[in-house]
Parts: structure tokens; sequence; C-alpha cells
């Protein structure tokens, strides 16, 4: 019997969870836990999931995590980065990202804090957040769930929300799709008019914690449990997928 699964180790799971049903796209994974959940997805219920190491090869055996082609493992393709480009306008890709900020349907922002004109603090810049909610399915990542992330209006938008793409006149966010949104909290999707609702919290998470938490309001109504992983994903994890434990430095329990 393994040791009970770590709130890392739940996420995981969720984001695993996350990848189930995508076919046959590239998986973009953006975190620790997400580039696990991939893997952990691959070796599971999607083994048609593709998978970089993130470089230039697309790997039949998922690497562990820091690894490349170069540490051993069967190469299925030799794809450069202009290739990706051309993956991702076709919409055979589902990426998973973070977000420095988020709010209640789903316009992320990991470009910058305070006014565009003037920022408070300069991130990493809109990066590929436009072409990806554009383009193909979406997911979000946040490793620590606050308000400071979870905000009634984000500063800038970089990936497109549910209320902006249905807003849109023309055909050109047609192929928009959020998923859900996975923290070290609990895991959130969408209700019917694009608002985030809380779809399950993980073992030992309160709905108090998760309101205080967050800087609007939720509907926690139907809200369950997330699910533990089992024991044979438990075993992937720790001892093929991430035997150096990098997961329990991204998704700390402790919280001041």
């Amino acid at each position: 019997m393994s040791a009970p699964a770590t709130r890392a180790e739940v996420c995981i799971a969720a984001c695993s969870d996350a990848w189930r049903g995508s076919g046959e796209v590239l998986a973009h994974a953006v975190g620790t836990v997400p580039a696990i959940s991939a893997r952990l997805a691959r070796l599971t219920h999607s083994p048609e999931l593709v998978l970089s190491d993130g470089e230039c090869h697309f790997m039949a055996d998922p690497p562990p995590l820091g690894k490349t082609a170069a540490a051993g493992g069967t190469v299925e393709a030799w794809a450069p980065f202009g290739r990706i480009f051309d993956i991702l306008n076709t919409g055979r890709r589902h990426s998973m990202m973070g977000a420095s900020q988020i709010d209640r349907f789903g316009n992320q922002n990991i470009s910058l804090i305070g006014d565009w004109r003037k920022p408070k603090r300069q991130l990493i810049g809109m990066r590929g957040a436009p072409g990806n909610t554009v383009n193909h399915r979406t997911d979000y990542w946040v490793s620590r769930h606050s308000s400071r992330v979870f905000v009634d209006r984000v500063d800038i938008v970089s990936g497109v929300g549910n209320d902006r793409a249905r807003a849109h006149a023309s055909t050109a966010l047609r192929f928009h799709d959020l998923g859900v949104v996975v923290t070290d909290l609990a895991v959130l999707d969408y209700d019917e008019d694009g608002r985030l609702k809380v779809r399950s919290l993980h073992p030992g998470v309160t709905e108090d914690e998760v309101r205080e938490n967050t800087g609007f309001e939720l509907d926690f109504s139907g809200a369950g449990v997330s699910r533990e992983p089992d024991e044979h994903e438990l075993d992937l994890i720790r001892t093929v997928l991430d035997p150096k434990g990098a997961r329990d430095r991204e998704v700390k329990v402790s919280r001041p």
C-alpha cells in the first residue's frame, strides 16, 4: 500500500483528467504539475496524446521530468519551432498554461501588473496566450490559489475569456475553448454563462478557504471532492515521472 497522496499528487491527477479525451493532439504543459500530468495521461488513459521533450522531438516514451531525447527513449518525430505554429493554427494542440491573474470569465493575464502604460511589474509578456485561446482548448494551472490571482478584473488580457469571445462579432474566435482551472485548492470549470464555478474541492479544503482566497463570488453548488490518484498512478508519479519530488516544491500545503 502506497503512502497517502499528497496535495501535489491530487493536483496532478486533476490535471491529468483535463487531458482525457483530447485525442491525438500536441500537449502543451507549462509548469511542473502540468508537465507530469501530461506524461501521466499518456501512460494511462490517453495513449494517443502527443508529447514533446521540451526541445524539438516528439517522444514515444514520456521522459522523466527535466529529461530530453538526449537522455534516451524513442523519438516519434522531429518538430522544429516553426512547426509548432503550424500545429497550433490547425487546432491540434491542447494547452495548460499558468495565470498571474484570472477573472470570473477566464480572462488571463501573464503580461504585467498595473497600468499597461506604466506597469508596476513586468511579467513574461503575452507569449502564446492569445493564439492558444483563439485556436484550441486551453486550461489553466494555478499553484497558489489567492485573491491576487483570482481578481475581479485582470490588468491586461493575455488569454481571451468567455465574455470577450462571446461578444466578438466575427468568426475569429469560433475555436475558443476554455476547459478547467486547476489550483492547489480546487478544480474550477465554467457555467452556461461562461463564469467560473467550483467543480471539486481537494481533500481537506473547505469552501471558506476557497472563498477567502478568491476576489469574486463563486458558485459551489454541486461541488464534489477531487479524486485521489490510484495506486498505479502514484507509482508512475513517484518512481517514473518525478522521482526527485519536484511536484512538492511547486505545491505546498502550508499557507500563512
